[in-house]
């Protein structure tokens, strides 16, 4: 930090703690003078000399005289005289030490009520005062702790860049090394030929989406996983064909089960790479593919995240002309990306630059039964994990009917938000 900007950060804690020393000196002298106060013993003689006077008025005067008689009327008369004025000196005594007694009292708690007082301002005012000390000087001489943990974060952000500098390199590599695959596999095929090297150079850009379906949608194992459980769907309905067939994991899928299919992708590429693995692939456009079969001449028709790629124009085209090809009782499954779900919308769809536009669910068994299809029905797939979800309130935590409003609020909120991923439609003709 520059020394300028820094003298500038510092003024405000040089202010606060020149204002609290103050405040702390002001404290401190007020205390000190409410704690100068005397004892009362030490203001003066009176009430020593009122204690001894009450004393001697109360001290009996020796007898004198000799003589049974002569003493008793001495002593009959000098109690008789004296008595009155003893008894009135004593009270009079009395009453004077009293009040100075009560006077001095009075004076001696106001001055420890004042010191009280003067003592509680003084212990409100020192934390303030070291609060300021401290916060000055841990800014004015940091830690050696301060100093590593800065060190700590600097290396940090240079390790999170270089991270992202390797990530963006692994998806270059990942990137070149699909087109390469492309450009050699499309030459050794059949080089001589201009067919053949046309075929390499559509494959070679055509590699780039290949490379992003490599980095984001999956392994071909994990692809073959999930699209498992389609697989009985297509029992006794063959052929099926498998639109936006992509990397070709459904066609190895009915393949291993005896199943005929064929698939239809746009991607030179990709077709490349199916046919290398000895799949039956064309390349071309899909609605075309489906116009060129014979009418009610398929038992299925399969497409995986590929209808969020059409326009709706191209998509209605796709449906009449599937309805048109399938043979009566064939069927259609469409899997595509939930758009009622919050999470694949900003997590699946959004992120590739080739879809069209999201599909509702609602949208797309619409479309469906307007193209002629029947028992059209919408199978919910890819839920989120549990603990991806909001969590539900545990009983007790709240008051029950606090707890059941939130956790239906909840509910509400993980329906729109961590609705499954994905969706099937499957109607049949």
């Amino acid at each position: 930090m520059p020394d300028i900007t820094r003298q500038e950060a510092l003024a405000p804690l040089r202010r606060r703690l020149a204002e609290e020393e103050a405040a702390y000196a002001e404290a401190l002298a007020e205390l000190d003078r409410l704690a100068g106060f005397t004892l009362p013993e030490e203001e003066g003689p009176e009430l020593l000399q009122l204690l001894a006077e009450v004393n001697a008025a109360v001290v009996a005067e020796p007898p004198t005289g000799s003589g049974l008689f002569g003493l008793l009327g001495r002593r009959f008369f000098e109690t008789l005289r004296s008595a009155v004025e003893r008894q009135a000196r004593v009270d009079g005594a009395l009453v004077r030490l009293a009040n100075l007694q009560l006077s001095r009292q009075a004076r001696l708690n106001g001055a420890l009520r004042a010191l009280a007082g003067g003592i509680v301002g003084f212990a409100q005012r020192v934390d303030p005062v070291m609060d300021a000390r401290d916060q000055l000087r841990v800014a004015e001489a940091p830690t050696d702790a301060q100093l590593v943990l800065e060190a700590f974060a600097r290396r940090i952000e240079a390790s999170e860049e270089r991270c992202r500098a390797l990530l963006a390199l692994r998806d270059r590599l990942e990137l070149v090394s699909e087109e390469l695959r492309a450009l050699r596999a499309g030459l050794a095929a059949a080089a001589p030929r201009p067919e053949a090297a046309g075929a390499a150079l559509r494959a070679a850009p055509d590699s780039v989406y290949t490379a992003f379906e490599n980095r984001f949608r999956g392994e071909r194992g994990e692809i073959r996983s999930r699209q498992a459980d389609y697989v009985p769907l297509f029992h006794g309905r063959a052929p099926v064909v498998d639109l936006g067939c992509g990397r070709g994991e459904f066609l190895d899928l009915l393949r291993a089960e005896g199943i005929a299919a064929r698939g239809v992708d746009g991607n030179a590429n990709a077709v490349r790479e199916c046919r290398g693995r000895g799949l039956d692939v064309a390349e071309g456009d899909l609605v075309a593919a489906l116009r060129s079969e014979a009418r009610a001449s398929l038992g299925g028709v399969f497409a995986a995240q590929v209808v969020e790629h059409l326009t709706p124009q191209a998509l209605a085209a796709l449906l009449a002309a599937a309805h048109e090809a399938l043979r009566p009782d064939g069927l259609l499954v469409l899997e595509t990306v939930n758009a009622a779900s919050g999470l694949a919308f900003l997590e699946v769809f959004i992120r590739d630059l080739t879809h069209e536009r999201p599909l509702h669910p609602e949208t797309l068994r619409f479309m469906a039964a307007a193209a002629g299809f029947s028992e059209v029905r919408i199978e919910l797939r890819s839920p989120v994990p549990d603990e991806v979800r909001l969590a539900l309130l545990p009983s007790g935590a709240l008051p029950p009917p606090a707890t059941k409003v939130l956790n239906e609020n909840l509910e509400r909120l993980n329906a729109l938000l961590f609705a499954p991923m994905d969706y099937a439609l499957i109607a049949r003709r």
